[in-house]
């Protein structure tokens, strides 16, 4: 049975990016969301029945959930150049969104296991014309997330799409280690 969870009705919805993947994530292992913020993602994983992982440089958002079965809260700024913290871990299920900091992108990547799924959504080159992020370094390159992957997981989805409410451009990529169910029994999906 699903762990409960606090109900907030402050948080964002979940990213309807996450929603449609997030099934694809073995049940068997732990579930990581960096730079969790106020933990929308970590919450709709923990409901699901999940155990999760949030890493955040400021865990005030999800301090709710501290001491809940099932979550581990890492507090880090992932941006301080020390080692990626989960370096040496694997992980069934990675997401990340709204998050760029391109020098953990590999250790983003590699703490995915092999039958494991990562969920990428952020902001890309093109997003200066609606606002913030506006700076470079906070923006993906075309095909940024997929030479990301390239060699060590699978695409299963990918995007380049200006999205509204609000308007933004944003890549994501859905990627599956070479181990994952989805690669000998892909997805069924509405036409």
């Amino acid at each position: 049975m699903p762990a409960p969870v606090a109900e907030r009705r402050d948080l964002q919805a979940p990213s309807s990016w996450v929603r449609r993947f997030l099934s694809g994530i073995p049940k068997s292992g732990r579930v990581l969301d960096v730079a969790c913020g106020s933990g929308r993602h970590l919450r709709l994983a923990l409901k699901l029945g999940y155990d999760v992982v949030g890493v955040d440089r400021d865990l005030s958002g999800v301090s709710d959930l501290q001491g809940t079965p099932g979550v581990e809260l890492v507090e880090a700024d992932l941006e301080d150049g020390r080692p990626f913290p989960f370096r040496d871990q694997s992980f069934s299920g990675v997401i990340v969104t709204k998050y760029l900091w391109r020098p953990i992108l590999p250790d983003i990547v590699g703490c995915v296991a092999r039958d494991g799924l990562l969920i990428y959504e952020t902001f890309a080159v093109g997003n200066e014309r609606y606002g913030r992020p506006s700076n470079p370094d906070f923006l993906l390159r075309p095909g940024e997330l997929i030479d990301a992957v390239r060699g060590r997981l699978v695409p299963i989805a990918f995007e380049h799409v200006t999205l509204s409410n609000p308007q933004r451009i944003v890549q994501r990529i859905a990627a599956v280690g070479p181990n994952h169910p989805w690669l000998r029994d892909p997805p069924k999906v509405r036409e």
